[in-house]
């Protein structure tokens, strides 16, 4: 979202950059007028216990905590918080992440135009290809797509609590919403996913305003992180992360790391975040690094092989770099991006309850001595660098916007 809204800035485009006070630094960081709401609530610090309770889950645990506990509250500060914010800054028109479920309730109750952004893998409302959730296999057959619709019924019954805010609010506002219909409050202007079109699933019948983008990621306006690159060996290196989120599985950990061990011809760099203490990882191989915090991108430019959630800005970034996958998905939109790495040939995934050692280990050698992974990903990264992601996701709001006046 900074990205897209330094290019939005960049055009000439008044930005003001709306968040909890834990992302001030992010925005600040990236040149951007940041207002904070929810301050009471979610004081500088905060959202590091918000997403606890989630860090050391998996699979559908993390949606049923994140949907009963994190999201209700949230939303109703934000609908309760951001009209008073909204108008003292003079705002015309939003960009909403679709990540913050029906904070669009907002600007339809306002008047305001708003388009949406979807960061995260979108979901296919149709039941003609899996929902995201799930990391199930494309199939284009009765069976498959009887299968998708009970998918996404059962996702939609994990937003009895969000929706437990969403429709007072919108009853209150005197807004009519079909809720028996999920795009219901969907942006009528534009919805803009950051997923290539290549790398999606095929055969999804997208309403008109729906476009996709590419990644939006530019290389500027993000915190340093320190690294030690002296510590680089010049041997194959191999990148592993599980994300800011949903990544304390201490067990996943060590799994990578004595996968690892028995590979003595490549270096391996291991970000672990803030929630894990390395000491409890027990022994690190002499082969590997064990950071918190790591500037991805740089290091992806040096990977031969990026370990992963599955991750979607970390899968892109990776694709963006020409480099192939072994996916370990947790949770969330993860499952779907595994199902897509796999159907398009950029790497494998194993399902967390398979893991172990000697399926991981083979998995990388797999991905690293077949070079069709690296030949497929490299082809992502032509097609990725001729998408443009944040330009047309620019092109695309200029336009949405311009018709309005």
């Amino acid at each position: 979202m900074t990205a897209l809204a330094r290019k939005l800035q960049s055009r000439g485009m008044h930005i003001v950059f709306f968040g909890v006070l834990d992302v001030e630094h992010v925005a600040r960081t990236a040149g951007l007028t940041f207002v904070p709401f929810g301050e009471k609530e979610y004081p500088a610090g905060s959202m590091i216990k918000v997403y606890g309770p989630v860090a050391k889950l998996h699979g559908e645990d993390v949606l049923r905590v994140h949907l009963e506990e994190i999201t209700p509250p949230f939303l109703k500060v934000a609908l309760e918080c951001l009209p008073e914010k909204l108008e003292n800054s003079g705002i015309d028109a939003m960009v909403l992440d679709m990540a913050y479920s029906y904070v669009q309730l907002l600007p339809m109750s306002l008047g305001i135009p708003y388009v949406q952004i979807s960061n995260t893998l979108h979901v296919d409302s149709s039941g003609a290809t899996p929902v995201c959730v799930f990391s199930w296999p494309y199939g284009d057959t009765p069976d498959s797509r009887a299968r998708n619709i009970e998918g996404l019924k059962k996702l939609g019954s994990y937003f009895a609590p969000v929706l437990a805010v969403a429709m007072p609010y919108a009853a209150k506002t005197g807004l009519h919403v079909d809720w028996s219909d999920p795009n219901s409050t969907t942006s009528k202007l534009a919805v803009i996913t950051q997923t290539p079109k290549e790398f999606d699933f095929p055969g999804i019948p997208w309403p008109s305003q729906f476009h996709y983008a590419g990644p939006l990621i530019d290389d500027e306006g993000r915190e340093p992180s320190p690294f030690p690159w002296e510590a680089l060996t010049g041997e194959p290196l191999i990148y592993a992360s599980l994300g800011t989120l949903v990544n304390g599985l201490e067990h996943v950990y060590k799994t990578i790391l004595k996968s690892v061990a028995i590979l003595p011809e490549v270096q391996v760099l291991l970000s672990i975040g803030k929630t894990v203490n390395p000491d409890e990882l027990g022994p690190i191989p002499s082969n590997t690094i064990v950071l918190p915090s790591v500037p991805q991108i740089e290091l992806l430019k040096r990977a031969a092989l990026c370990i992963t959630h599955a991750g979607l800005n970390t899968t892109l970034e990776s694709l963006t770099q020409g480099v192939p996958m072994v996916a370990i998905p947790i949770a969330y939109d993860q499952p779907g991006i595994a199902a897509r790495i796999a159907h398009h040939g950029v790497g494998e995934f194993i399902n967390l309850v398979d893991l172990t050692v000697e399926r991981l280990s083979g998995l990388i050698r797999k991905v690293m001595k077949n070079n069709s992974y690296r030949d497929q990903a490299r082809r992502f990264q032509k097609v990725i660098a001729e998408s443009r992601g944040i330009e047309v996701a620019a092109d695309v709001i200029e336009q949405a916007f311009r018709d309005l006046a």
